[in-house]
């Protein structure tokens, strides 16, 4: 267990001092996060209009700090460049998520296809059916592309990463939450990118190599 659990500190370690320089991209992160929270709550009671709320709110945002806020140059921090990290990201890099953010955009236009998908559910009767039915679709878009890629890290790294990878996964909204509530302020007193990052990065680096 302790080094399930100290893979999982490096891999949300890893993500952040990578992939989150920015205080928008950070900020985006703590919406996204509260609304995956929120849809936790209510995947218990009501999965489709938890797959609503975590596609169109929760994942929309976080990706949108990703694509459009994030540097993609030349990492001073962690001496690296763009390409490197995302040779090296364990989840989804952007190519990646390109795939999986068209793959979830592009799918309601199955039930034009076939309002039936397939003969695998009743055809909708109304708008509020059709939403639904969406929802059900997304919320198996998203359990299929977390499946998908532990499957993929088995194969192409080893099962403990794929599994701390899925453990990363559903904790992220917890986490981020604790990481990035402060974001916001930050940002509102004109911070853009993350002055302290650097300082944390010294002081990971010192740590281990004290160890």
């Amino acid at each position: 267990m302790g080094g399930f659990l100290e893979a999982l500190r490096v891999q949300r370690w890893d993500d952040h001092r990578y992939y989150h320089h920015s205080r928008i991209n950070q900020s985006l992160h703590l919406l996204s996060a509260l609304s995956f929270v929120l849809a936790y709550v209510i995947c218990f009671h009501d999965p489709a209009v938890a797959a609503l709320i975590a596609w169109l709110v929760a994942m929309t945002s976080r990706q949108a700090g990703h694509f459009f806020f994030e540097p993609k140059g030349y990492d001073h921090v962690n001496h690296a460049t763009h390409d490197h990290k995302e040779e090296i990201k364990v989840g989804y890099n952007l190519q990646r998520k390109v795939v999986l953010m068209a793959t979830w955009a592009l799918s309601p236009i199955v039930f034009y296809l076939s309002p039936s998908l397939f003969g695998l559910i009743e055809p909708h009767r109304d708008a509020g059916e059709l939403v639904r039915h969406v929802g059900m679709l997304w919320f198996a878009i998203g359990i299929g592309g977390l499946v998908f890629r532990v499957l993929q890290l088995f194969v192409i790294r080893d099962v403990e990463t794929g599994l701390v990878w899925a453990a990363k996964i559903i904790t992220d909204p917890f986490h981020d939450i604790k990481l990035y509530c402060r974001a916001p302020l930050y940002l509102m007193q004109g911070e853009l990118i993350d002055r302290g990052l650097a300082d944390e990065v010294a002081e990971e680096a010192a740590r281990t190599a004290a160890r």
